[in-house]
């Protein structure tokens, strides 16, 4: 257990896996040892932000921001660093100093009781339901039969009922949570005529899980035929994000892992229908359409990143699809390719492909619970294997209506709806047999066909982006052997101490404001620090409040692995190779600024003769110690 403050910090960093806390806003890539995606700091359309999991950093290329792994969530999150390392504490468990303690009560512990309240409603409601307590108990679990739904799946996604009387829950939990915390929950809401009244009431209530398997929010179905709405859902609070929490994830998470694929469906009893006949990597959005930081979320947890979209296959059903097919591509652009051809009969490396996705459409027009219960899991099993990618699915779709547009008008009106989808396809190959495939289809030429697409390129190329790149402005040669020279700190298998690197540079100095900072810092550091990984993580500590200094870590970080591996002559020969860099580079430019002065001396001045001399005679002891320097 952490006892200092310095301590604690260390101890939430030791906890914190850097590419699991990106991997929250950033889909991440993997290439070699490095991870890659599009940078969350700015419109990034090329993957310019590297996550390096050894030296615990990222940086983009592009924009120049760069850190570890609690800069990025101050970043995202916009939270002080006292804050942070507090929310992070009370998060593990970990006790904060007294020193460091919040006088109120803190934003953890206000998110504690919530859970805290939530967890108690879903097991009132759950038992009510369970034991039939209520009165219309009897009616929730008819209407759950008739769904296939009996006692093991109540049980298993703790299903129950919300009373029709206005206070019941409020009556139950009043004893225990003050009426903030529960109006904050989404659990009741204050009354017209006073007081607290239960949010949901006479319905079946679905509690809502996160990742962890916390209970945070509730979707809740009517009884009562005319009773509006049909669904009632809990509103976004301090647990609950809709927008970025999937009902379902907590029970599927390990079969998406296991299947390395994921089904998205619309609502919350097709999730239940699917686990509960062993379906197990299904999820759902929560009374939202799909977002990108569902999509993100989701990444996560399958590293083909293979997605099936299982709809309705009404009208509504087939735009939900498109729409969530449309926000997966986005979310993956810039990584590689979206799957655009079957190569199942042949081998094929996966991490070709940004992502895969295919769409689930049994032709028997039913949801995805309507068709399990009716026709069963082994059939909808069948049709997930045979699942088409979305591209067939788009065309097929668009093909079956081939036979209402008979005129030349109607057809050349009917193709373009088929162009923008051909000109995805990236590879001419490909591209070129759907073409041929299509053309046969519809009794048209195919080169017509090739040119309405070269039509639709030239028209949407796209705008090239002028970014600002704060990373490329060229360093002095001195400046990046002075950065060198500071990176042998970093090196984490150098077989010198901190003391005898300190030894070898000797009384060399540093030009660069920010540089005389880290090195004074590392100074200060190499007393209290056994080792480099310990050095880095207490200079980001150090540099907190300072975004420079940050920033030129990594730089530094990156830097110090060319040295890695070098034994102790080769890596002794560096030191002095640089230090005479520093001293050639200096020697240069105090040369040129005596040059400046020399120009610069009045000769009508009776000393000037006597100062050119001097001028002179020094710029030629410059040459001479820039020569012993190359």
């Amino acid at each position: 257990m952490a006892g200092t403050w310095d301590e604690l910090v260390q101890e939430i960093k030791d906890r914190l896996d850097i590419v699991d806390v990106i991997s929250e806003q950033v889909v991440l890539k993997k290439r070699g040892n490095s991870y890659w995606g599009l940078c969350p700091f700015h419109k990034d359309k090329n993957p310019s932000f590297c996550v390096t999991p050894h030296m615990g950093i990222y940086k983009c290329f592009s924009c120049g921001e760069a850190g570890d792994a609690l800069k990025f969530i101050m970043k995202t999150k916009n939270i002080e660093f006292k804050d942070l390392i507090i929310e992070l504490a009370e998060k593990y468990g970990l006790e904060v100093p007294a020193s460091h303690r919040r006088g109120d009560s803190s934003l953890g512990e206000i998110k504690e009781q919530m859970l805290a309240a939530t967890m108690v409603a879903a097991e009132f409601y759950h038992d009510l339901l369970l034991r039939n307590k209520d009165a219309n108990a009897e009616i929730a679990l008819q209407y759950l039969n008739k769904r296939g739904i009996g006692n093991d799946i109540i049980k298993k996604f703790h299903l129950g009922i919300a009373p029709k009387a206005y206070t019941t829950l409020y009556d139950e939990l009043r004893k225990d949570f003050s009426n903030e915390i529960l109006e904050k929950a989404g659990l009741v809401l204050k009354s017209d005529k006073g007081g607290y009244i239960d949010r949901f009431r006479n319905r079946v209530i679905i509690p809502i899980q996160n990742e962890n398997g916390d209970f945070v929010a509730f979707g809740a179905r009517a009884l009562e035929k005319d009773q509006n709405p049909k669904y009632l859902n809990s509103s976004d609070s301090l647990i609950y994000n809709k927008s970025r929490l999937l009902y379902g994830l907590y029970t599927a998470k390990d079969a998406i892992k296991k299947d390395d694929a994921v089904i998205l469906m619309e609502g919350y009893f097709d999730v239940i229908s699917s686990q509960a006949h062993g379906i197990e990597n299904c999820v759902a959005s929560c009374g939202t359409s799909l977002t990108p930081d569902h999509v993100k979320l989701l990444s996560r947890y399958t590293k083909s990143r293979r997605i099936y979209l299982s709809f309705d296959t009404d009208s509504a059903g087939q735009k939900a699809t498109k729409r969530g097919a449309e926000i997966i591509k986005e979310v993956f652009a810039g990584l590689g390719d979206i799957k655009q051809f079957d190569e199942s009969y042949v081998s094929s490396d996966k991490d070709k492909y940004a992502c895969e996705i295919r769409v689930i459409a049994p032709p028997e027009g039913k949801d995805p619970d309507e068709f399990v219960r009716s026709v069963g899991a082994d059939a909808y099993k069948m049709y997930m294997q045979n699942a088409p990618l979305f591209i067939d699915f788009q065309l097929n779709s668009i093909l079956q209506e081939k036979d209402n547009y008979t005129t030349p008008q109607e057809k050349a009106q009917y193709i373009k709806q088929i162009i923008p989808i051909l000109a995805e396809i990236k590879n001419r190959i490909i591209r070129s047999e759907y073409v041929d495939m299509i053309a046969q289809t519809l009794s048209t030429d195919p080169d017509a066909i090739r040119s309405e697409i070269r039509i639709f390129e030239r028209a949407n190329l796209p705008q090239v982006e002028q970014i600002v790149k704060n990373v490329t402005k060229n360093d002095s040669v001195l400046k990046k052997a002075q950065k060198n020279l500071l990176s042998v700190f970093l090196v984490p298998d150098s077989p010198f101490t901190f003391t005898q690197i300190n030894e070898m540079i000797g009384d060399t100095t540093f030009d660069d404001e920010i540089l005389i900072n880290v090195k004074s810092t590392i100074d200060k550091l190499t007393y209290t620090v056994n080792n480099v990984k310990e050095l880095i993580e207490h200079l980001y500590t150090e540099f907190v409040d300072n975004a420079q200094a940050q920033a030129i870590l990594p730089e530094l970080i990156a830097m110090s692995e060319v040295y890695r591996g070098l034994n102790d002559e080769d890596f002794r020969s560096v030191i002095k190779e640089t230090i005479d860099k520093i001293n050639h580079c200096r020697q240069i430019k105090e040369t040129e600024q005596i040059k400046k002065l020399y120009k610069g001396i009045d000769d009508d001045d009776p000393e000037a003769l006597k100062i050119q001399i001097q001028l002179r005679d020094k710029i030629k002891k410059n040459r001479q110690k820039s020569e012993k320097f190359r």
